[in-house]
């Protein structure tokens, strides 16, 4: 990996501030500096890494076992954003230069010793429950911008579905498939140093069909894909025969679905609409939704499964893919607002398997039914994609991102590989029938 690093490791990076103001240092506080050392010292107290802080502190146990280890580049700076903003600070640190992985050391490797105290095993926090309590103090709120009524939604959506057809063309497979692939192996994250790019076109494939053979998708099926992406489901529904109905409020990705639709030659059995999910009218056999719950947001999940229910025929079967985490974590980070929703995915929050069979029960006649996991596939397909972004981003930096873009996306994919690594995330396909 680290051959393949792109430029802006090669130095300690600077974002531009006109470019970036809310990467801004935040206004010193002596009593908040002391914190987040204080907290450093907590977290790093058994942790299998290596905290380099500067030149004479350094915390964790990476060092004795050979584990993976970062570098504070400013430390004073790395200090206040994390005791400014314990939900962004760690993530803006890195946006902004002020650490960096060790060399030799992968960034998705550094991050999931700190993944895996992100469970429900309270020896495994990554504070203790003293520490824990003083959080709110610099946790921040959802701010009330990233609404998902219509207009909301769709603004959310386009921040980063809208970014550039190019750009997410670089780095994933020719499908343009964004959603966990299925490598159909025992472990996909035994050897993530084996994974390929070449290999993934294959497992994307293998994951459509899986949701196609989940909902009985065949030849003639009236079929509706919610949140369609750049339609690569559409298209290989098309390709058994079915007919399909394909939405999304993404107008860029909108553009795209319907060029590569007539491409693959299912013009007249595709038809793409830029549509709000609760706008849509019809009966289909099968409605299907791959990771779109994410960005529908706690307060329109009922409307999201009761939207499911009334487009459902009779006897249809819906099948949602979804991105999920353990229940106590999601009724305890509902309400903060996170470095991904800050900087990747505004407005989203990531549901549990439990709230998603609660609200079917109590809004819906539906009943939720869980198919498959593909957590582990997951990690292997971001670090697929993460390897391919840098590799490709001399080509992506081309179409106008700058270096610190580039460190944002580098973390994202990195952050999330950890948490379907340690289980901390997880990807499920869920069959959706009538009770």
């Amino acid at each position: 990996m680290t051959d393949l690093m792109p430029p802006v490791h090669r130095r300690v990076h600077q974002p531009a501030a006109e470019t970036w103001p809310t990467l801004a240092r935040p206004r010193s506080n002596p009593v908040r500096r002391y914190g987040a050392a204080t907290a450093i010292k907590l977290i790093a107290k058994d942790l299998p890494a290596t905290i380099h802080l500067d030149s004479n502190r350094s915390y964790g146990l990476g060092s004795t076992s050979g584990g993976p280890a970062m570098r504070v580049h400013r430390t004073s700076a790395f200090l206040d954003r994390l005791g400014h903003d314990a939900g962004s600070g760690f993530g803006e640190a890195y946006l902004a230069g002020d650490w960096d992985p060790e060399p030799g050391t992968d960034l998705a490797d550094l991050l999931v010793p700190f993944a895996e105290r992100f469970n429900n095993d309270e020896t495994r926090h990554l504070l203790p429950k003293w520490a824990q309590s003083l959080r709110w103090l610099v946790t921040r709120s959802q701010p009330g911008d990233q609404e998902n009524d219509r207009a909301g939604a769709r603004e959310n959506i386009s921040r980063h579905y809208d970014l550039s057809n190019a750009m997410f063309a670089e780095f994933l497979d020719p499908t343009l498939t964004y959603s966990a692939a299925y490598f159909g192996s025992a472990d996909p994250t035994a050897d993530l140093a084996t994974a390929s790019y070449d290999e993934l076109s294959q497992a994307q494939l293998r994951k459509l069909d899986s949701i196609l053979d989940a909902a009985g998708v065949q030849s003639g099926s009236r079929v509706l894909d919610i949140g369609c992406g750049w339609a690569s489901l559409a298209i290989r529904a098309a390709q058994r025969g079915a007919w399909v109905t394909a939405i999304t409020i993404a107008s860029q990705q909108a553009l795209l679905a319907q060029r590569r639709i007539a491409d693959a030659g299912v013009g007249d059995r595709v038809q793409v609409a830029l549509r709000d999910y609760r706008d849509q009218i019809g009966e289909f056999d099968a409605v299907l939704s791959v990771e779109m719950i994410e960005a529908v947001g706690e307060k329109y999940w009922p409307v999201y499964f009761e939207a499911i229910e009334r487009r459902l025929a009779p006897g249809g079967v819906g099948v949602v893919q979804a991105i999920v985490m353990p229940h106590e974590r999601m009724l305890a980070t509902r309400n903060t607002f996170t470095w991904v929703q800050k900087y990747i995915f505004p407005g989203g929050l990531i549901p549990s398997i439990k709230v998603i069979e609660d609200v079917t029960a109590q809004h819906t006649g539906l009943r939720a039914d869980v198919v498959r996991h593909l957590g582990a596939d997951y990690a292997r397909t971001l670090r697929v994609w993460r390897n391919r972004f840098i590799e490709r981003w001399p080509a992506i930096a081309a179409l106008g991102f700058d270096d610190t873009f580039g460190r944002m996306w580098e973390f994202y994919l990195a952050y999330s590989e950890a948490g379907f690594r340690t289980g901390y995330l997880d990807d499920v396909q869920l069959r959706l029938t009538r009770r």
